[in-house]
């Protein structure tokens, strides 16, 4: 018993004490997500839906949304993402600057997808407000 009791505290002492520094100095470079949360900057969206139509199944369609950094800063896009595995986005790898105009690329899959579609691809950034989701609607139809 004394052993199971001496083994449990020993093994408590190394969870409960942490001896890494968690208030590291900063070394001057902060990764895009870091600079992005303290940053802010504005966007207006050129384009925030695309019907695409109807289109036949296993056809793909490829999009680009535009938008504008209309503000300040540099605008970071952090990430994007689909609401479906079928709609794959690419954001900038770049900050894009004040005043330029940049894409979200996206190509939807309609393999496997039958009537009415509405895809929402959500994008994270340092725009304040928000960036507004963006929507790729349309119908794809039987092959004949």
């Amino acid at each position: 018993m004394k052993k199971i009791v001496l083994f449990l505290i020993t093994v408590m002492a190394f969870v409960c004490c942490d001896v890494r520094r968690k208030d590291k100095v900063s070394d001057g470079t902060a990764t895009m997500a870091e600079m992005a949360s303290t940053d802010t900057t504005s966007v207006q969206i050129i384009d925030s839906v695309y019907d695409f139509g109807k289109i036949a199944e296993g056809e793909k369609v490829t999009y680009n949304f535009r938008f504008l950094n209309s503000g300040k800063k540099p605008l970071i896009v952090t990430d994007a993402h689909a609401s479906c595995g079928c709609t794959v986005p690419e954001k900038p790898e770049k900050p894009v600057m004040p005043g330029e105009t940049a894409f979200i690329k996206v190509v939807f899959n309609s393999k496997g997808k039958m009537g009415p579609n509405v895809k929402t691809i959500t994008v994270n950034s340092n725009a304040n407000p928000a960036f507004p989701p963006l929507y790729l609607k349309g119908e794809v139809t039987a092959v004949k």
